[in-house]
């Protein structure tokens, strides 16, 4: 199972939603989705900036957190970007490995 980041970003929809309900109704929610496909929400945090939070998701496949990432992007309320975590031991097995590759031009 993976670790993931996950930067959001609401649409004015997803804006409108947030401030009837608030900031601990969303992550609740949330965390439920992450939960209903047998994932952990590790952390949840808001943000200024380019993205209005960030999300930290354990326990995870690929195609269950597309899963998640396909449900909430159909709501039509936010925005993901999502980036897969590795962990420092698994770039340590990474650098092991030996790769052909020719570069381009060679």
């Amino acid at each position: 199972m993976a670790k993931y980041l996950v930067q959001f970003s609401y649409t004015n929809e997803g804006l409108q939603g947030l401030l009837e309900e608030g900031g601990s109704k969303r992550r609740e929610a949330t965390k439920k989705l992450v939960e209903s496909l047998g994932g952990t929400l590790e952390s949840y945090y808001f943000a200024f900036g380019s993205y209005d939070g960030f999300l930290i998701i354990d326990g995870l496949d690929n195609i269950e957190m597309a899963a998640a990432a396909l449900t909430g992007g159909a709501s039509g309320a936010v925005r993901t970007q999502t980036t897969v975590l590795l962990t420092c031991e698994e770039v340590d097995q990474a650098v092991k490995k030996q790769a052909d590759y020719r570069p381009p031009g060679q």
